[in-house]
């Protein structure tokens, strides 16, 4: 009887580390922001790339970043319209796992590249967003 309830504490403990270490590891602008250069759309095990045309690139960054800002659980982490790139961190209810969406106005284009942190498989889950942002973007913003 005590072992199980040791096991039992050590396993609520560890999971609990875990689960801590997700929510508070840091997110590194150097590794996760910057600007894109794909040139297809294509989906991923761990993400998704879309490429959207656009006569005003920034126009069109402009109002995706108010669809992103106002997604639960998803702040900035780096950049700003101005600069033409920006990254954002959206996170999952229950574990907190953080996802990286990374946004590019370039040559007549919006570039969206979104991104899980940790794992292999996202499930769909930035797919699902990305897509979601964009169905969402004005039929006159692009």
């Amino acid at each position: 009887m005590k072992i199980s309830v040791l096991v039992l504490a050590m396993v609520a403990l560890a999971t609990g580390a875990l689960m801590a270490w997700v929510r508070l590891a840091p997110s590194d602008p150097a590794r996760w922001h910057g600007t894109l250069t794909f040139t297809k759309d294509e989906d991923r095990e761990g993400g998704v790339i879309r490429i959207l045309p656009a006569a005003d690139p920034k126009a069109l960054m402009q109002a995706l970043d108010q669809i992103a800002l106002n997604t639960p659980r998803t702040v900035k982490l780096a950049g700003s319209v101005a600069e033409g790139s920006i990254t954002y961190v959206s996170r999952s209810l229950f574990w907190g796992f953080p996802d990286y969406t990374t946004v590019t106005a370039s040559d007549g284009k919006l570039i969206v590249f979104g991104r899980l942190r940790f794992g292999q498989s996202d499930f769909g889950v930035n797919k699902a967003r990305v897509d979601g942002w964009i169905s969402q973007l004005p039929a006159n913003a692009s």
